[in-house]
């Protein structure tokens, strides 16, 4: 069972911003047009294993009812692997790649038939579907991407999405230049598609109440934070802190990562128990349910695009002059304040933009390869970057815990 939540009189935590107040009013959710829900695998997996029937149909009834009501809907699945694990009987994650893939295969065909039959019981169609790592990171994929969300979105339809896992292996999905994937799991691939697609909020139901100020598996007197004014900063608080072992991969880190993502892409974010009968439903007619963090202001699709989504492949170091044109001035980059060139990436690819001493200044988007960034650093009177495509670090999510 679940800890509940010790009442307690309005407080604040000096270093997180996080309200434990109990009742309080959230039209960010109650008003939210967009909104993406992700499903947690241990929601959607029973103590055996089995996708849990009867709890997803309860969840899907309230989905449909949203979409039915004129919000559009955006349906994040986990459990393909987890319901392939079940049909090859499998008793663990497997911890082969291409095991994960084969499971993904069999469970992901099994899941979507699930929800097609759920949802057509109310009259809401659905479509699957797959996102990988390129779909995101590439731009012009990107935008293919949301223009096909649009269109389901506005024909009443509900996707249902998940990371292709059948194909997305751990060592597939590296980004060309050696880095670590955009999304490891599907808290942050909730998050990023939250941000692309403008989305006014983001649930991630999972299988506890929210946030806590200490793990209340050991800490049954652990209070429930109401309100987290900056997800960044939460740091030990959720150090630690996860959902309950199982076939799931994303923890209550994960949880909270996901919130700064959608916190800078200007998307209110609530992470709240999805066991709980009827908790979608009343969360999302605006009652005080789990952990809410609200939304920052929004930047244009661009900027969330370049902050949010892609992953940079490579880095460009800057000396002092070049960081105070960019932060103070908004100016352009030029080329003759390039002091050198890491990584390898493509024309279109993202990269980190670093000071004197390797402070984080931003992202970039480039317009060319990592050998003609070389052939022009430190040259005069060249624009490398024009300030439109350069989101400074401000703009930028955070790591749990403050850093960069």
């Amino acid at each position: 069972m679940n800890a509940q939540p010790v009442p307690q009189s309005p407080e604040t935590l000096d270093t997180t911003g996080a309200t434990t107040v109990a009742a309080v009013a959230r039209p960010q959710v109650a008003g939210a047009r967009r909104v993406v829900v992700k499903l947690g695998t241990r929601v959607l997996m029973d103590e055996r294993g089995e996708l849990a029937q009867q709890r997803v149909s309860t969840l899907v009834a309230a989905v449909a009812g949203l979409a039915a009501s004129g919000r559009e809907v955006l349906l994040v699945s986990s459990g393909a692997v987890g319901t392939g694990l079940g049909s090859l009987q499998l008793d663990r994650r497997p911890s082969w790649p291409e095991l994960k893939g084969t499971c993904a295969a069999v469970g992901q065909g099994m899941l979507m038939a699930f929800y097609q039959g759920a949802f057509r019981r109310f009259g809401v169609p659905c479509g699957q579907f797959l996102v990988g790592q390129r779909d995101l990171e590439v731009r012009r994929r990107a935008l293919g991407l949301r223009q096909t969300l649009d269109v389901m979105l506005s024909r009443g339809l509900v996707p249902v999405i998940n990371e292709n896992d059948a194909v997305e292996t751990a060592a597939s999905a590296r980004t060309p230049g050696g880095g670590e994937r955009a999304f490891a799991d599907n808290d942050r691939l909730a998050a990023i598609l939250a941000a692309l697609l403008g989305a006014d909020l983001l649930v991630l139901l999972t299988d506890v109440a929210g946030v806590y100020e200490r793990d209340p598996r050991r800490h049954p007197e652990a209070r429930l934070l109401a309100e987290v004014a900056d997800a960044a900063a939460l740091g030990r608080v959720v150090a630690g802190v996860g959902s309950q072992a199982g076939f799931g991969r994303g923890g209550m880190r994960s949880k909270v990562e996901a919130a700064t993502i959608a916190q800078k892409s200007g998307c209110a974010t609530v992470i709240a128990d999805g066991a709980e009968p009827g908790s979608l439903s009343h969360l999302l007619a605006g009652e005080a349910l789990g952990t809410f963090f609200p939304a920052g202001p929004r930047p244009d699709a661009l900027d969330r695009w370049i902050a949010c989504a892609a992953r940079p492949h490579g880095t460009l170091q800057l000396d002092a002059g070049a960081v105070a044109a960019l932060v103070d001035g908004r100016a352009s980059l030029l080329a003759t304040g390039v002091t050198g060139v890491d990584g390898r990436f493509e024309d279109g690819d993202v990269v980190e933009l670093r000071g004197p001493g390797g402070a984080l200044v931003g992202r970039a988007l480039l317009a060319m390869d990592d050998a003609r960034c070389r052939e022009l650093a430190g040259a005069p009177k060249v624009t490398l970057v024009r300030r439109q495509y350069v989101v400074l670090a401000e703009g930028l999510p955070q790591a749990v815990g403050g850093a960069a």
